[in-house]
């Protein structure tokens, strides 16, 4: 008989609170999402009466867009909150804004911010579930769901395979919540960057393998992914110049060659087209980086559905 979980009340601040059992049970209550997503039809009344609200900080496009997709579907009331447009500019503290936001009724807060910790704070003071859209440089969990859910849809499943993630490791929150996920599913996982990139900890602390040389960091990898060069959250300069960084690290034709021939090519978005990925890999056959931004959709549903006792 097949296990059940009790998702309802939880928060999501990062994916070490969750074992493997339960990502999965996760990925396939997104199945189900992804296929009501795929229907003409696409709205369940599954969360009528409730009120969700979107946090967000900092600027954002895929991951809003797709919580506020996510919490329409499945018919919850939204509330949009904008820092910019809010008391916050006038001197609110998050905490007086969070006790406003909670005396109108809000069941579940969505929170981007520039803080870690930030979704931690926002359960203290609501006592509501928190899912955490990204804090700072340390998290990003339900980005991370959508990667392992798209690499299991397509490959069964994270066993034994070898996923290589290149890039901007040091200041990158999707790596952290990714490496997470993906090795208590069972993956072998490989982080490249240069020096000035990466962490001094990461196999102490992820389990994962390290390296510096794109072609032995991608040799035999079943699935690739890509990160942004993230020049907001770098406060020097971490490489000479970007020609050089794109000669050493790019995923060009030049480079894939050394993984499998059928290896998968993802990146969490948004791309430096040009920089950590050239076009032609981008947009071939081998990627699912489109499919990601689909999943992300189905993905949110899922958890907004546990998370607040949905009934299908």
């Amino acid at each position: 008989m097949e296990k059940q979980f009790d998702f309802v009340g939880r928060n999501l601040f990062d994916l070490d609170t969750y074992s493997r059992e339960e990502i999965y049970a996760i990925l396939e209550a997104s199945k189900v999402m992804k296929e009501i997503n795929l229907r003409d039809y696409k709205k369940l009344p599954t969360l009528k009466g409730k009120t969700v609200c979107t946090l967000f900080f900092e600027n954002s496009t895929r991951t809003r867009i797709s919580f506020e997709l996510a919490a329409s579907r499945l018919s919850a009331d939204l509330v949009s909150f904008s820092a910019s447009t809010s008391s916050l500019a006038k001197g609110e503290s998050l905490q007086d804004t969070v006790y406003t936001l909670n005396a109108m009724g809000i069941d579940l807060y969505i929170i981007r911010h520039t803080c870690p910790g930030s979704p931690q704070l926002t359960h203290k003071y609501s006592q509501k579930p928190v899912l955490n859209a990204g804090d700072g440089s340390h998290a990003h969990p339900t980005q991370a769901l959508l990667d392992i859910f798209s690499i299991w849809e397509r490959l069964g499943n994270l066993d034994g395979m070898k996923i290589t993630i290149v890039g901007d490791i040091a200041h990158s929150r999707v790596v952290r919540s990714n490496l997470i996920g993906m090795k208590k599913l069972g993956a072998d996982v490989t982080v490249c960057a240069p020096k000035t990139l990466m962490p001094g900890n990461m196999e102490e602390v992820f389990g994962c393998k390290v390296e510096y040389d794109l072609k032995k960091a991608l040799k035999d990898a079943d699935v690739i992914m890509g990160l942004r060069m993230q020049f907001e959250r770098q406060t020097e300069g971490l490489f000479p110049s970007l020609e050089e960084y794109t000669k050493a690290y790019v995923l060009s034709k030049n480079t894939i060659k050394y993984a499998k021939k059928d290896v998968l090519i993802m990146h969490p978005g948004p791309m430096n087209r040009g920089i950590e990925i050239l076009p032609e890999i981008a947009d071939s056959k081998h990627s699912v980086i489109v499919e990601q931004v689909a999943n992300g959709v189905a993905v949110r549903m899922a958890l907004l559905f546990l998370m607040l006792g949905g009934k299908m």
